[in-house]
């Protein structure tokens, strides 16, 4: 009697714990389209089971595109995400599965290595479009645990308690957090926030893009002006837009630093 590969790969899901053919894939031809009928109309085949089958990371595109257009499967949010999930799966398809997902989940699939770039990246506009909806749990959640892009976004979208979980994502870049700075809504109390970090406060690009921000506290401009080096506070001069007392601080402080440099000349040349 010919085996069946729907039942075949059947028996493999309700055991999970058997060992895997060396190959699944080869059970499962992509052009057997009996095969694939078969094994969607079996009506023993369940959501446990489907997701047990569709961690097979070698199941072809054609099948997984039959899969997701079954109603029955549509309906099913475990296994929407494993198709989303997998790297087979056709990119439209996947593009239009990412619309069911919830937010972590949205997450978890731009974390994925197999996930193409492009599939990650619609994946975080996903996230961002959910994130003026998702309450405040959640939003802290993402801004814990988001890629750079979502915990950026999340920096500038606040509210304070946010964007403090936000500043501590181990996935922010400087580049990031850079496009945040650039957000000229940026209330000051956000921007104190990201001139008192410890990791943040250090990089000489954010002190610049701060010392630039209109909301920028004036209380800590001293401060920031000093710790520049001269090449940026000639930079700072040349900026456009910026406010008066900063630019009266720059002037100050490379007055102070000429000085200081012609003092030292001189006390070097005494006898």
């Amino acid at each position: 009697m010919r085996d069946n590969p729907a039942t075949d790969l059947l028996v493999t899901a309700e055991r999970p714990h058997a060992k895997p053919p060396k190959s699944p894939a080869a059970s499962l031809p992509s052009d057997d389209a009996e095969t694939i009928r078969s094994l969607l109309e079996d009506s023993r085949v369940d959501e446990t089971q489907m997701c047990a089958l569709l961690e097979n990371r070698e199941l072809p595109g054609r099948l997984l595109a039959e899969i997701a257009k079954r109603r029955k499967w549509r309906a099913s949010y475990r296994v929407s995400y494993a198709l989303a999930a997998h790297p087979h799966t056709p990119p439209l398809t996947a593009i239009r599965l990412l619309r069911e997902l919830q937010c972590m989940d949205l997450i978890r699939i731009t974390r994925l290595p197999t996930a193409s770039g492009e599939l990650r990246r619609l994946a975080e506009e996903q996230v961002l479009l959910q994130l003026p909806h998702l309450p405040l749990g959640q939003r802290l959640a993402v801004a814990r645990r988001g890629p750079a892009r979502v915990a950026g976004q999340l920096i500038v979208q606040g509210p304070e308690q946010v964007s403090r979980v936000a500043l501590k994502n181990p996935f922010l870049t400087e580049a990031h957090l850079l496009k945040s700075l650039a957000n000229d809504t940026l209330p000051a109390r956000i921007l104190d926030l990201i001139a008192s970090h410890p990791k943040w406060s250090r990089l000489s690009n954010v002190r610049v893009a701060l010392l630039k921000h209109l909301n920028f506290p004036g209380n800590r401009v001293t401060e920031f002006v000093a710790a520049l080096t001269r090449g940026d506070l000639e930079g700072l001069q040349e900026t456009l837009q910026l406010p008066e007392t900063i630019q009266k601080t720059v002037r100050d402080e490379l007055l102070r630093r000429s000085l200081l440099t012609s003092k030292n000349t001189l006390l070097r040349k005494t006898p």
